[in-house]
């Protein structure tokens, strides 16, 4: 993800370049690998709240998306990669590539989202 969408500062309020490139994708046209700097990860827990569990049940009753969860997803997605970004930024990186996500429950009512993929540094070809 490029541009200023991005956040500007990571947990450890390291600068982080607005024009990181983050992406799925293994390489990326146009575009060369001169250095692999290696994995960088980024990660974020996230319990459920009763408020939000609440508007859940009364949503399942009548069916349809459950919004308070769909934020919260997007939070943690937007939070992870935050900080994989500014640990890839403290590494010297400008871009990472092959970016994945996982989960996990990590007690029951709490989840754990991962992103993590390579640091490199990118060159035009």
């Amino acid at each position: 993800m490029k541009g200023p969408d991005r956040a500007h500062r990571g947990p450890a309020e390291v600068p982080i370049d607005m024009d990181m490139l983050l992406t799925t994708i293994e390489c990326v046209p146009g575009k060369r690998v001169t250095r692999v700097i290696g994995l960088v990860r980024g990660n974020t827990v996230r319990a459920r709240h009763i408020g939000r569990d609440i508007m859940a049940g009364l949503r399942n009753l009548v069916g349809g998306e459950i919004n308070e969860y769909t934020k919260m997803i997007a939070e943690a997605r937007e939070e992870s990669l935050d900080r994989l970004a500014a640990q890839a930024a403290a590494n010297g990186a400008n871009a990472v590539l092959g970016i994945r996500f996982i989960t996990s429950e990590v007690m029951e009512g709490a989840a754990e989202l991962l992103a993590y993929g390579t640091a490199v540094w990118l060159e035009d070809e």
